[in-house]
C-alpha cells in the first residue's frame, strides 16, 4: 500500500483527469455559438445548409444520450474533492512534534507487542490441538488396519 503523500499524488491526478474529462465532454457536445459582429462573411451554398440541418437531428440525439455527463462527473469531482480532503487531514500536521509522533509510536509498539503475543498464544495453542488431531487420526487409522487383519 502507497503512503499517504503518493495516495494524495495520485487522488490529485485523478481529479486533474476528471476535470480535463468534462472539459472534453464540454467541447465534444456543446453547440456552436455565434457573436455579434464576429459573423462570417457569405452565404452557404444549397448543399451546406443540406448538410447542416440533417446534423441538427444528430446532435440532438447525443445530447439526449449524454445529458447525464454532468451528474456523472459533478459526483466523480465532489468524490475526488472529498478523498483529498481525508488524505491532507490525516497528514501530519505542523503542530505534532517529535514528542508526540514518539509518543504515538512508543503506544503503537506496545500495542504490536501485545498482538504478537496473543497471536504466539494462539498459535502454541493450534500445534497442541493439531498434535492431539493428529494423535487421533493416527489412533483410528491403526484401529482400522489391526480390524482388517483380524478378519
Amino acid at each position: 500500500m502507497a503512503d499517504r503523500l503518493t495516495q494524495l499524488q495520485d487522488t490529485v491526478n485523478q481529479q486533474a483527469e476528471h476535470f480535463c474529462n468534462s472539459i472534453g465532454i464540454l467541447q465534444q457536445c456543446s453547440v456552436p455559438s455565434k457573436f455579434a459582429g464576429f459573423e462570417r462573411t457569405g452565404s452557404q451554398t444549397p448543399q451546406q445548409q443540406v448538410h447542416q440541418q440533417q446534423q441538427l437531428p444528430q446532435q440532438q440525439q447525443q445530447q439526449q444520450q449524454q445529458e447525464d455527463f454532468p451528474q456523472l462527473f459533478s459526483t466523480l469531482i465532489s468524490r475526488c474533492a472529498k478523498d483529498i480532503d481525508t488524505l491532507i487531514e490525516s497528514l501530519p500536521s505542523e503542530e505534532s512534534s517529535i514528542e508526540l509522533q514518539v509518543q504515538s509510536l512508543q503506544r503503537l509498539e506496545a500495542e504490536n507487542k501485545e498482538s504478537a503475543e496473543k497471536l504466539e498464544e494462539i498459535v502454541r495453542k493450534g500445534e497442541l490441538l493439531l498434535e492431539k488431531i493428529q494423535a487421533a487420526l493416527s489412533d483410528i487409522a491403526q484401529s482400522q488396519l489391526d480390524m482388517q487383519y483380524s478378519s
